[in-house]
């Protein structure tokens, strides 16, 4: 047998042997650490090489099956009739349709489950994809004809996420965005609308992640490129065909303050690939009914929407208090 087939033979045999136990083993092991960390009042998790989760996705990870039946069982959201997010999505779709505006859906991996191995003692654990669940949501969300963005294989590359903080990094922003645009960089109405010359300038950026102690000294080092219009930093265009919504993954380097810079995030990268500025509501903390309800009181029915990117990460699924709220009337007609 050629050398180039038993390779790819031996990396398959071993995904097998890993993907069933191994996997298993691993969303125990979350659970248990998220719950030791919730007895001692800890949010934080520390793993190898100093590199830190958050408690709440290990939990997330760790609960199994969170749509229909089970949802009840293992949501955080304060009002149980908020604990399933497929009828929210679907019922977002729907009114979405209704005035001919598409929808993207851009869940956002969990970093303890891309880094496993920095949790885990299995020296093989990134041979395999860890989320079952979350895929076979995915294919549910896409029998019922909602679209999916599946970001594990391309955020599994190294300097996807930042080794102090929740969010991924500014340089898996740039690749997000860049999938996206080749996506939809062929609709009608991005063929139609107006360009302005966008431009990049690449640079280091020194940040104190959130999850480091308040009074931590620690610093961590990141590359980015920072998006400009011309001379200027792109500005968010409440006119554009494109919206961003979503939770804080919408707005880390972006918007300065806490979300660490300006004009080098999601948002500022999409205006990069689409040549103008986009349309973003976002918001700290839960991502999923708070961005809708924004959307809702604007009493703009969408218009001149043609996109809608929904993005947050995959424990708002469970462990947003708010939960998913499903009658929110974006469309008044």
């Amino acid at each position: 047998m050629h050398l180039k087939y038993k390779l790819v033979l031996f990396i398959l045999v071993t995904m097998f042997s890993l993907s069933a136990d191994d996997s298993d083993d691993f969303l125990k092991k979350a659970g248990e650490l998220s719950a030791e960390a919730n007895n001692k009042k800890e949010r934080v998790i520390v793993g190898k090489d100093g590199w830190l989760f958050f408690s709440g996705e290990l939990r997330h990870l760790s609960v199994g099956k969170f749509w229909g039946k089970e949802a009840e069982k293992v949501s955080k959201a304060s009002r149980k009739k908020y604990a399933d997010p497929l009828p929210a999505i679907l019922e977002f779709k729907k009114q979405l349709d209704s005035v001919g505006v598409e929808l993207l859906l851009v869940p956002v991996p969990a970093k303890s489950m891309i880094k496993a191995d920095k949790i885990s003692t299995n020296t093989k654990i990134k041979l395999i994809r860890l989320d079952k669940h979350h895929q076979s949501f995915y294919k549910l969300l896409q029998e019922k004809g909602v679209a999916v963005l599946d970001l594990y294989e391309l955020l599994s590359k190294d300097g996807s996420y930042c080794k102090t903080d929740t969010h991924w990094s500014p340089e898996a922003c740039a690749s997000v965005a860049k999938l996206i645009y080749d996506k939809y960089s062929k609709k009608y109405w991005q063929l139609k609308s107006s360009k302005k010359k966008m431009t990049l300038k690449k640079g280091t950026l020194k940040i104190k992640g959130d999850l480091l102690k308040e009074s931590s000294k620690e610093k961590e080092e990141l590359s980015l490129n920072w998006v400009y219009e011309g001379e200027k930093p792109v500005k968010q265009n409440r006119k554009s065909p494109v919206l961003l919504i979503g939770d804080s993954h919408t707005l880390v380097f972006s918007v300065g303050g806490d979300m660490h810079t300006r004009n080098a995030g999601l948002a500022d990268h999409l205006a990069y690939q689409f040549k103008n500025g986009i349309d973003v509501v976002g918001v700290r903390g839960s991502g999923v009914t708070v961005p809708r309800i924004d959307l809702a009181r604007r009493k703009d029915n969408l218009g001149g929407k043609r996109l809608v990117i929904w993005c947050f990460s995959v424990r708002q699924f469970t462990e947003s208090t708010n939960g998913w709220m499903t009658k929110i009337p974006l469309i008044r007609k």
